[in-house]
């Protein structure tokens, strides 16, 4: 199943992966190591060939995710957040239960699809705690505009019928239902061709939907601290130092 403390990968015969937020202890609160570890399963969901469709999810029906533990506060939350700390073109589904607040939020509007239970409710309280890292910004590229405004701006919860009749959602289903819904939708994606689903993934968020200001500064981040970390930086360094002609491979 999974190498990872807060984070369980399942790698179905399918093609599909879930990926579990998994502190249902704390309703899968966002800390240091949980963002971090869902940045690594989805960069390695990505570089894998066999998988197809990922689908995202909390464990539990109470809470997608309580947002950012501020008991455990994760100073880069942006590494967890899919398309920003870990990018990809392949399909994902997110599945919704309980409450989906701040960050969670921010998690969710990044997948294709959403896959709610009647229970779920979205919610960004962050102008009543005093904190925003901005990259719920791009809510009002995937609601109305005053919707959008609502909730960043009022702290408005947004339940599962009206995110729906909104268009955020894509499906509202029982209590207990959401993953079962999210995988079926998963494999049907399966099911078609890869390369036309990752070249309209790629046109539409890189042509259609509008990024926030936030969202390209932790972008550029992910593409730079990638580039500190390679071995061809690290060999230009070591060349540099020993007077020899750099050996590079591109990674």
């Amino acid at each position: 199943m999974s190498k990872y403390h807060h984070v369980l990968v399942d790698n179905q015969p399918s093609g599909v992966t879930v990926i579990t937020m998994n502190r249902p202890e704390k309703r899968n609160a966002l800390n240091h190591t949980l963002a971090l570890e869902l940045q690594q399963a989805f960069i390695e969901f990505d570089q894998d060939d066999t998988r197809m469709v990922a689908v995202l999810t909390g464990a539990g029906d109470d809470a997608f995710s309580a947002g950012a533990d501020l008991h455990d506060f994760p100073t880069e939350l942006w590494r967890g957040v899919l398309n920003v700390g870990a990018q990809t073109d392949k399909p994902v589904i997110a599945a919704v239960s309980g409450w989906c607040i701040g960050g969670a939020l921010v998690m969710a509007m990044m997948a294709d699809m959403i896959v709610a239970s009647t229970s779920a409710k979205f919610y960004y309280p962050e102008a009543k705690v005093g904190f925003t890292g901005g990259l719920i910004a791009g809510l009002a590229a995937r609601l109305p505009h005053h919707v959008a405004m609502e909730v960043i701006l009022l702290c408005r919860i947004l339940d599962a019928q009206r995110a729906h009749q909104l268009g955020f959602v894509t499906d509202v289903v029982p209590v207990g239902d959401q993953l079962k819904t999210a995988i079926a939708m998963a494999e049907e994606l399966t099911t078609m061709a890869p390369l036309v689903h990752r070249t309209l993934k790629r046109f539409i968020y890189d042509e259609v939907v509008n990024r926030g200001p936030s969202e390209t500064m932790a972008r550029t981040l992910f593409d730079l601290r990638k580039l500190e970390a390679s071995h061809d930086m690290k060999e230009g360094f070591a060349a540099f130092r020993e007077k020899r002609a750099p050996v590079y491979l591109g990674k």
